[in-house]
């Protein structure tokens, strides 16, 4: 059942007893996503954190001229959200869509708060995701202007080893910063020096 994935994700931090789960399980809603399905849109605020269960998700902005940007991929075992949007209540400035066909559990806002509450060790655990979160997005903007493309693709591969091969070179260049034609020279390069 997805919400055993959560529970199993969550328990990598800390255990929780059957009363605690009863109580997540609950809160927890699943949703099926197909491919290229929003579950954010630019304009709207983001009303979920949603927690990857199967497939994989981007999160981008879209720049003056419609090129897509990459900010973020989620793939199993995963969170996904516009944390600002999501705390503001304010119109995200970002789209999250599914790169393939997805399984998805969702938690409301409210829904999170009186999780916060009834279970306590969620704030922990939330906190916890946020600051790696926070910390992925600084070592992201780091490298933008301080590391060579080569640099950050081997990056990528570290933080997302699973997505190379499920994701088109579009959108990993995308993400990267580069052209897709650029992405294929270095995948050369790097595989040469191994």
């Amino acid at each position: 059942m997805e919400e055993d994935c959560l529970i199993a994700y969550f328990n990598t931090f800390v255990p929780l007893t059957e009363d605690e789960i009863t109580i997540i399980k609950g809160k927890a809603k699943k949703r099926i996503i197909k491919r290229r399905q929003m579950i954010l849109q630019e304009g709207f605020p983001c009303k979920h954190y949603s927690f990857v269960v199967e497939g994989c998700f981007k999160m981008y902005g879209v720049d003056d001229r419609g090129n897509e940007h990459n900010i973020q991929f989620a793939a199993e075992n995963d969170w996904i959200m516009d944390i600002g949007s999501f705390h503001s209540k304010k119109p995200s400035q970002l789209f999250i869509e599914a790169v393939e066909p997805s399984v998805v559990l969702q938690i409301e806002q409210q829904d999170l708060y009186f999780l916060y509450l009834n279970v306590p060790k969620l704030d922990r655990i939330f906190k916890v995701i946020v600051e790696n979160k926070f910390v992925e997005l600084q070592n992201r903007v780091l490298q933008t202007f301080s590391s060579t493309a080569e640099t950050r693709y081997l990056s990528f591969l570290e933080q997302y080893p699973k997505l190379a091969s499920r994701l088109p070179n579009t959108q990993i260049a995308s993400y990267l910063g580069i052209t897709p034609e650029f992405l294929s020279k270095i995948r050369k390069d790097v595989s040469r020096k191994r």
